[in-house]
């Protein structure tokens, strides 16, 4: 507030949730976007220019962040930047509002394994898999490295790619 910040853009699922739902109440009133949001209002209004480039025809899957898609509700924006980057998506088995959690905001990647089959990262990185993508889309810095621990744990990290959606836009930016 010292600063009269008024917008702000997260590449952090976390961070947008808190800043968002959470600082008003400390007096914190910001407008709060997600850089899935952002990139794609800038594509929409035309001050950012892509093109499918090496994406054109890939076949992707998309894990919705659980602090972007089921607790914040946005769930077109990063699946309108895929459209424009023409890539195929393949929805995974638990997508969209039944999403599965990749494990990290549960805290997963920082404690012991809860009793179970399996680590709830490592049964994401089957559904990844599942869909025969070559490139699995995210969102979010944690998920990034859940999804791509659990992909190493099958051997799996030679055959599926992760990106972060806006390291897909950054290498489809037309120029001009």
């Amino acid at each position: 507030n010292n600063y009269q910040i008024t917008k702000i853009v997260t590449t952090c699922p976390h961070c947008f949730n808190i800043i968002k739902n959470e600082y008003p109440a400390l007096g914190g009133k910001y407008e709060v976007t997600h850089h899935t949001t952002f990139l794609n209002d800038m594509i929409h209004s035309g001050k950012l220019k892509v093109e499918g480039g090496s994406f054109h025809g890939k076949k992707v899957t998309y894990h919705d962040s659980c602090y972007i898609g089921r607790i914040n509700g946005v769930y077109e924006a990063p699946r309108e930047l895929i459209a424009n980057l023409d890539a195929d998506l393949v929805e995974m088995k638990r997508c969209g509002k039944t999403g599965l959690c990749c494990g990290a905001g549960g805290a997963q990647m920082f404690k012991e394994d809860e009793p179970g089959d399996k680590r709830i990262n490592h049964e994401r990185a089957e559904e990844a898999l599942a869909t025969g993508a070559e490139i699995v889309v995210l969102n979010c810095p944690f998920c990034n490295t859940m999804i791509s621990d659990g992909l190493k744990e099958k051997d799996e990290q030679q055959n599926m790619i992760v990106m972060d959606i806006a390291e897909m836009i950054n290498q489809s930016i037309q120029e001009g």
